[in-house]
């Protein structure tokens, strides 16, 4: 393992210190903190407030990543308290937290899994999922494939029970069940066939997308679901049904099949659990043209992989066998592994809970078994990314109402919340309600008003990957990061969420990873901290904090033999911002907003600022620049509009810089390394009202120090 010895050389001092000095090209501008005591922007402990995200590990790696020395060099970036990712809801998987527990058909072991709560001598060290085999996906993470077009007329796919009026205790009407089908292109339509399941809908409507753009994300207010004018049944009979929709052929290229009455008649697996006889099943789905004569045309790619035609349904029977573990695909991390090894600090933590593809029961067995080992818990994450399953927020609130039950019956201290969101940067929509409501939040938010429980939404949590899906991203795409975060917080505020309830980005980075070859990432992160704690977040996290063996896109880089042998600008950037720009205590930080007149001639804001009023009564200012190729000089003043007097920095200011001269990426290939690779540099300057602060290009400065009246 290389452990870096990073010394200071008489000549690395000078260039530090010589830096204060401004270039002939450096231009002075201003940076104004609004610094009125009455006019704090946040309050936060870093300790608390500044965190990372721990997801599904790679099976096999968690014993290396969790215990020293890799342990010690991921700590040592600085972040502190974590929250822990459930990653098999996106994989629609049954979570088996607990590898003891007791199946709804113990003789068979298969059925509904709930896990004991009782803890055992046996420490959780490992935890596993189960693919579902009722799924009806053919997207999504994971490489599991649908059963609604996979050839098989015996697999099927079925809606989850716990949506039926056995368990909301409201008419199936108010929680509509339903599948789309996604042709691929427009295609001339009259016909659908469905080979129904049991149980089948006996109300239901064929339906078809008006809108040029996908009835999801981009196009949900686009374009709206019209029925087909044959394509509504009132008394369906299940069995295999042929329905010419149409006299005549209308192109379309997604369908949708929406489900408001059940036969409530028993599944395959039997009529001993009510579960199995409620909701909607189907076995195959063919969509084409029916002819004058009778003949069917099917258009629907049939095949048991992700080649078929693609499905997304409403939901999905969390029903699974025990010959459907599969620990192949990932590691959990055992709870009592994870609380044990020293990753959380031993701080309160974020856990989640499986509810989209589980039960109450199980849920709340798994929050009273954490309590019961007295691990420290702050907030608990109900479901994962329910918007990315394209879950309507009134079946999310009719799961919410169940699993809180559950759980407040066992832990009745225990504080819940979420959704958790996908990454996004612009608003939630989803299909308009009769109201004409598209907002989830605010649905979502009106299902726990009308049931009289908003008491158990005690926080609201989302992810933030504002460029998730460009293979790429540029420079200029630093630029809208304050903006973007200022944006999707004012949505939230606008859809209704509560003023007086904490908001949590709980996983988020620039993309799917940050690359080591420039500091963009971390001019990025700094960015993005300081205007998610400036809109007044509780916490942020931090995601890809566990690093990958052999990548050289992570946190870390190590080698195969889990060495260390590079640090990227995150993890450097990090170091500036958890141990620099505030202490790393347990105590509150005041955060004041900053205003920068650094702009270039379009107008393009280049240099952030960010303001702190630490506990050891130091004010310390975090600066971007984000100019890739000119240094810049600002003054900074803190304006007290209360008291009409402005102050600065004075005496000793202690300045630290990360940046393209701390930082350079050698490529030759497998052997691409950073030289220089940090650390940061440090020096000190002399404060006062003309004191001009040199901001190499592309770089993270924090200064900080005492302020006074000059």
């Amino acid at each position: 393992m290389i452990i870096k010895a990073w010394k200071w050389s008489v000549s690395a001092c000078l260039v530090a210190s010589s830096l204060f000095w401004l270039s002939s090209k450096a231009t002075s501008q201003t940076i104004t903190i609004d610094a009125a005591p009455s006019h704090v922007a946040n309050t936060f402990s870093p300790v608390r407030s500044l965190g990372a995200a721990i997801d599904r590990l790679r099976t096999g790696t968690p014993d290396h990543l969790l215990t020293d020395p890799v342990l010690k060099e991921i700590l040592g970036a600085g972040w502190q308290t974590v929250t822990y990712r459930q990653n098999t809801e996106l994989m629609v998987e049954a979570w088996h937290w607990n590898p003891n527990g007791a199946w709804s058909d113990a003789e068979k072991q298969q059925g509904y899994f709930v896990g004991s709560a009782e803890p055992t001598a046996e420490l959780i060290r490992h935890s596993w999922a189960a693919p579902l085999p009722h799924r009806g996906f053919s997207r999504g993470d994971g490489n599991g494939w649908s059963r609604l077009t996979d050839g098989d007329p015996k697999s099927y796919w079925k809606s989850n029970p716990y949506l039926s009026k056995a368990f909301t205790g409201e008419d199936d009407s108010l929680h509509p069940q339903w599948v789309m089908i996604d042709l691929g292109s427009k295609v001339p339509v009259n016909a659908i066939r469905i080979a129904w399941a049991e149980p089948y809908a006996k109300h239901y409507s064929v339906q078809f997308w008006t809108g040029e753009l996908e009835p999801f994300y981009d196009g949900t207010t686009k374009g709206t679901w019209q029925s087909f004018p044959l394509g509504a049944i009132s008394e369906g009979k299940g069995g295999t049904v042929t329905l010419k929709l149409v006299s005549w052929m209308i192109p379309v290229r997604y369908l949708r099949i929406w489900m408001t009455e059940s036969s409530n008649t028993c599944d395959t697996h039997g009529s001993a659990d009510k579960r199995n006889c409620v909701g909607y099943a189907i076995n195959e789905l063919y969509v084409g043209a029916l002819s004058a004569d009778g003949q069917f045309n099917d258009y629907v790619t049939h095949f048991p992989s992700r080649n078929q035609t693609v499905t997304w349904p409403s939901s999905v029977d969390p029903w699974h066998a025990a010959s459907d573990m599969d620990e192949s695909r990932g590691d959990q991390v055992g709870f009592d592994f994870f609380f044990t090894s020293g990753v959380t600090r031993s701080l309160p933590t974020m856990v989640p809970i499986a509810m989209l593809y589980s039960t109450p029961e199980d849920a709340a067995n798994e929050i009273a078994y954490l309590y019961k080992r007295h691990y420290p818990i702050s907030w608990i994450e109900m479901g994962e990314e329910a918007d990315g399953q394209h879950m309507l927020p009134e079946d999310y609130g009719a799961l919410y109402l169940q699993f809180a039950t559950a759980i407040h019956r066992l832990v009745p201290e225990a504080k819940l919340g979420g959704p958790p969101f996908e990454g996004t940067f612009d608003d939630v929509e989803v299909w308009p309600d009769a109201a004409g409501k598209v907002s989830w939040l605010g649905r979502f938010v009106d299902y726990l008003k009308a049931h009289r429980r908003l008491n158990d939404f005690t926080f609201f949590s989302f992810e933030h990957y504002p460029y998730q899906d460009k293979p790429t991203y540029s420079w200029a795409d630093l630029y809208p990061e304050p903006d973007y975060v200022r944006h999707i917080v004012q949505v939230w505020k606008d859809n209704g969420l509560p003023p007086n309830i904490p908001f949590f980005m709980t996983e988020g980075n620039i993309g799917g990873g940050a690359g080591p070859s420039t500091v963009k990432s971390a001019l990025w992160l700094a960015d993005y901290v300081g205007s998610m704690m400036t809109a007044g977040a509780a916490a942020t996290y931090f995601f890809h904090y566990m690093p990958s063996p052999g990548r050289i896109n992570g946190f870390l880089i190590l080698d195969e033999k889990y060495n260390v042998v590079g640090y990227p600008p995150q993890y450097l950037a990090t170091q500036v911002i958890t141990k620099e720009w505030v202490q790393p205590v347990d105590a509150p930080h005041k955060l004041f907003k900053a205003s920068s007149d650094v702009t270039d001639a379009a107008g393009t804001l280049l240099v952030t600022a960010y303001a702190v009023e630490r506990p050891d009564g130091q004010w310390s200012v975090m600066l971007v620049n984000r100019d890739q190729y000119n240094d810049r000089a600002v003054k900074i003043v803190f304006n007290d509009a209360e008291t009409g007097h402005d102050r600065h920095f004075s005496g000793r200011v202690d300045r630290i810089t990360f940046g393209s001269a701390e930082y350079s990426w050698h490529a030759e290939g497998e052997r691409g390394h950073a030289d220089p690779d940090g650390p940061p540099s440090k020096s000190t300057v002399s404060g006062g009202a003309e004191a001009l602060y040199k901001l190499p290009m592309a770089s993270i400065t924090v200064l900080r120090g005492s302020i006074g009246d000059q």
